[in-house]
């Protein structure tokens, strides 16, 4: 991430930003690792293993990671909150945000449960009017039972 001042940014391309993010979970809870490549393309994706570049090697991770129910779904929820967007004083197309997001399971038959809970913390750029994804941090803090999420049981990126 950049070393210069963050300073606020425009409501309408603080929106687009949220947007992303919000996007970003509704993907993963639906399954469409596919749609994850796609919006993140353009990034790099960095959680505990070796950082993820390009639509492939990203949608490739989730599939060949996250257990898929009968439904399509991983049967997760992520929830993203405290939400703080912010753009680089001296690249006016450059933003950066941070976020908490807390992961929610519930398998047929069980209570929802908590399962993770953590930080993004993401870089966009704007290109040809629009923001998208160049880079997605992914620290995770707070771990509970991943048993039914990851093929296998590791921290999650």
């Amino acid at each position: 991430m950049s070393t210069s001042a963050h300073v606020p940014i425009d409501a309408a391309s603080s929106r687009a930003i949220e947007n992303l993010i919000a996007r970003y979970a509704e993907l993963v809870d639906d399954g469409d690792f596919a749609g994850v490549g796609s919006l993140l393309a353009d990034a790099t994706y960095r959680g505990s293993g070796a950082p993820l570049v390009g639509r492939e090697a990203i949608e490739k991770w989730f599939r060949d990671t996250l257990i898929v129910y009968s439904d399509g779904t991983p049967r997760t929820q992520h929830v993203t909150t405290n939400i703080i967007v912010e753009r680089d004083e001296r690249a006016p197309d450059t933003a950066f945000a941070r976020s908490y997001v807390t992961v929610l399971q519930a398998l047929p038959g069980q209570s929802p449960k908590i399962i993770a809970a953590g930080r993004y913390r993401d870089r966009f750029e704007r290109h040809d009017a629009a923001w998208r994804f160049a880079e997605r941090r992914v620290d995770i803090r707070l771990v509970g039972d991943l048993s039914d999420h990851l093929r296998q049981t590791r921290p999650a990126p």
